[in-house]
């Protein structure tokens, strides 16, 4: 079977890039990654020492190149870009760091704790002309993008009636989360809220993406704290309906399924596309009897988010405001948060134009 590594070989000079914390239970994605050439890790920021030891007999990264603080990592070693591994409240410090420096930043999903700290990085992100972009696991799978396609090339975009999301697991505690991933995860301040936050954003960027970048009209939200014992500060549940001019979106946002969800459902005039998970997806339309395909993984060469960022930086790749990584985009999934996490205080439908960062 060929590796990603003899599949994807990168000829040019690699990103010099920085980690910002070993917090996140993402991190092994960078950390475990093959050598395909396009990225060197160059300095890594974590004041946690045990945890970077803990990390480093893991993954075989050398501790010469941790630093306890980010302010040491970026002048020592002088990363292009830097990418986040910590928590979500300290993406606005990240980003305060990174942006007089020239430095470019890739967070994990969200973008940042609130829309306030959003609006802020966004100043800044423009106002020293670096790239701001959000990493979503499910920006890298072959069955969204076969699903886009199909809706928008084959379709028409205006034809999406409904859209269904349904993500989330059986909770952070449940599935064996590490004690610093869950420290913060289940953090009302460093994380924003549970479950709303964690799993809510999915859809939010998604719909967005799906629809050309079209803002939702009003904005709806219930929580559920259903297991207080295991999360007695955020929420464990969360149901967002956003509504368009002629569609509906609907995401379920859970720390209570049965197992690992990334679903989504795609319904037209008369047709749909359900995609079970990275590549399963069950397609039909007017004139066919439903069926099962599979979708191929991404093969242009930006396959991942760390080939993505290096395409961005080191060879323009163009980042359209739609995008799924794109600050645009990722501007209206913190305007949605922000407007279910009120919604789901008040009761209220909101509208769109009245949300505003407090």
């Amino acid at each position: 079977m060929t590796s990603k590594s003899d599949q994807y070989r990168y000829e040019g000079e690699p990103l010099k890039v920085g980690i910002a914390g070993l917090v996140h239970g993402h991190v092994g994605w960078i950390l475990g990654r093959e050598p395909i050439g396009d990225i060197e890790i160059v300095g890594i920021a974590e004041p946690n020492t045990e945890l970077a030891k803990k990390l480093s007999k893991e993954f075989g990264f050398p501790m010469d190149i941790v630093y306890s603080s980010l302010p040491e990592m970026l002048d020592k070693v002088k990363p292009e870009a830097v990418t986040a591994f910590n928590n979500t409240y300290d993406h606005l410090s990240l980003v305060e760091q990174c942006a007089p420096r020239g430095i470019h930043v890739m967070v994990e999903k969200p973008l940042a704790v609130n829309l306030e700290h959003a609006e802020k990085m966004e100043q800044l992100a423009k106002k020293h002309e670096i790239h701001l972009l959000t990493n979503y696991e499910t920006t890298w799978y072959g069955s969204n993008k076969k699903a886009y396609d199909i809706a928008l090339k084959e379709k028409k975009a205006e034809d999406i009636r409904r859209i269904v999301f349904k993500t989330g697991h059986p909770g952070p505690k449940e599935i064996g989360c590490s004690p610093e991933f869950l420290a913060w995860l289940t953090d009302p301040v460093l994380n924003g809220g549970g479950a709303l936050t964690d799993f809510g954003c999915y859809g939010a960027n998604l719909a967005t993406w799906l629809l050309g970048g079209e803002p939702p009209q009003t904005i709806s939200c219930n929580t559920q704290q259903i297991k207080p014992d295991v999360y007695p500060k955020v929420e464990d549940e969360a149901t967002i309906v956003l509504t368009y001019p002629k569609a509906q979106v609907i995401i379920q946002a859970s720390w209570n399924w049965s197992h690992h969800l990334k679903e989504m459902e795609l319904y037209g005039k008369d047709w749909y596309v359900l995609c079970k998970d990275k590549q399963d997806m069950l397609v039909k339309d007017a004139e066919s009897k439903p069926r099962m395909i599979k979708a191929a993984a991404l093969d242009n060469g930006v396959h991942d988010p760390f080939a993505y960022l290096t395409s961005v930086v080191k060879e323009d790749l163009q980042v359209k405001p739609s995008d799924l990584s794109s600050l645009e985009n990722n501007m209206i999934v913190m305007k949605i948060l922000e407007g279910a996490k009120r919604s789901a205080a008040t009761g209220q439908v909101l509208d769109w134009k009245s949300i505003s960062a407090q």
